[in-house]
């Protein structure tokens, strides 16, 4: 995509955009440091690009519970800064959010106007961020994805893949249900997003993005194993055997029946997903 200006360059979401655009200008912590807002919207006039996409983000979500103040610039300060710049050149802006905007409580899936309720700063500063972006006055479109997983970084499935292969049993969470999507499925929406936003400047809002069939961390973790071929044996347990500094939302299914609507965007398969990054880890080792 010509004109495409990207900030992060190594978290999960923005190498899979390296793969599939790699004409596009990715700024770095070193270009476009996000405690730096300014910074950040001082990078967007020098590029004038003709579309911007924030694949960057404060996501040490336990980290954030006592790192409250960098995890709000990043989140909230930063995005508002890029949007305010995004609006002043008159560029269609697209940032990622979070289920973490939500309680988790329930199990019906949450739409975009569902009310939110973070648990914690992670959460919060994001929902910050969000409604920063939405008073910015330009074209926007956010993104809230969940738990992503790809070949690059840290992720559960690599996280699983290593404990798997030292362990004969491992306990993991159960009743924490939610879409775990891919990285190269987020990067593959958002750019099909923008060329529509480029294409019809009255498009643009929140959207909902997950892959399906919902599962647990359990099941995930189980669909993992027997995919690699390890024998490890999943124990589920309870949230509450399993503490963290950061609360969790229980319920992260979210309704993707507007980036259906809006874009023709369908829920990807994360089976198929999980696939294809077991075979691209398997040709790195």
């Amino acid at each position: 995509m010509d004109g495409l200006l990207v900030f992060g360059r190594t978290g999960q979401v923005a190498q899979e955009l390296a793969l599939l655009a790699p004409s596009a200008c990715f700024l770095g912590r070193d270009r476009a440091d996000l405690s730096d807002p300014e910074g950040c919207a001082a990078a967007i006039r020098a590029a004038r690009p003709g579309i911007i996409i924030n694949a960057a983000a404060y996501t040490a979500v336990d980290r954030a519970e006592s790192d409250a103040d960098l995890a709000r610039i990043a989140n909230a300060e930063a995005p508002a800064a890029m949007a305010r710049a995004a609006a002043g050149l008159g560029v269609p802006f697209l940032h990622i959010s979070t289920d973490y905007v939500f309680d988790g409580s329930g199990d019906a899936p949450r739409a975009e106007d569902a009310p939110t309720g973070p648990l914690g700063v992670y959460g919060a500063t994001k929902l910050a961020g969000e409604q920063a972006v939405a008073a910015a006055g330009c074209q926007y479109a956010i993104m809230r994805t969940s738990w992503v997983f790809s070949a690059h970084g840290s992720n559960f499935v690599k996280t699983m893949l290593r404990l798997g292969a030292e362990r004969n049993e491992l306990a993991v969470v159960a009743d924490q249900i939610g879409g775990p999507t891919p990285a190269a499925d987020i990067a593959a929406a958002l750019l099909s997003m923008g060329q529509t936003m480029l294409s019809d400047r009255t498009r643009g809002g929140i959207y909902h993005f997950t892959a399906a069939p919902d599962t647990s961390w359990a099941d995930f973790a189980s669909r993992i194993f027997a995919e690699a071929g390890l024998t490890c044996h999943v124990r589920p347990i309870a949230t509450s055997d399993y503490p963290t500094p950061a609360r969790r939302p229980a319920n992260s299914r979210l309704n993707c029946d507007a980036i259906a609507r809006d874009f023709g965007i369908r829920r990807p398969d994360w089976r198929k997903g999980l696939a294809d990054v077991l075979a691209r880890l398997e040709q790195t080792t």
